[in-house]
């Protein structure tokens, strides 16, 4: 049997930027994916604590060490400039090895969207 379980977590990260003007996706530092395991055009799901929204899109490398959360297309209007959101990723494997699977997780300074 496979489930479906937490694969990357950034956990209140700051929306800096919200661009309805773009195709889609959410720009994210790369900085931040590598501390948390994501890679470009991988699926994520967006909670933003603000205002309870939920939505899913995917991600686009941003400048390194930009501090840079930007949601693009229709998901800019889920969101506004300041808002705390967390990024989450999913992954699928036998029930077994999810046992002892150990997701990353990254609690990044919410003021500047730096690792701790």
């Amino acid at each position: 049997m496979f489930i479906e379980i937490v694969k990357s977590k950034i956990h209140r990260v700051t929306v800096t930027e919200a661009n309805l003007n773009y195709i889609g996706s959410i720009t994210v530092d790369e900085d931040l994916l590598d501390a948390a395991n994501m890679i470009p055009y991988e699926k994520v799901s967006i909670v933003n604590n603000n205002n309870g929204e939920r939505f899913e899109t995917y991600i686009i490398k941003g400048e390194r060490g930009s501090g840079v959360v930007c949601l693009n297309g229709a998901a800019a209007r889920r969101v506004q400039p300041g808002d705390i959101i967390i990024i989450m990723s999913y992954a699928m494997m036998d029930f077994e090895e999810a046992k002892t699977f150990k997701p990353a997780i990254i609690f990044p300074d919410t003021a500047t969207n730096k690792l701790i």
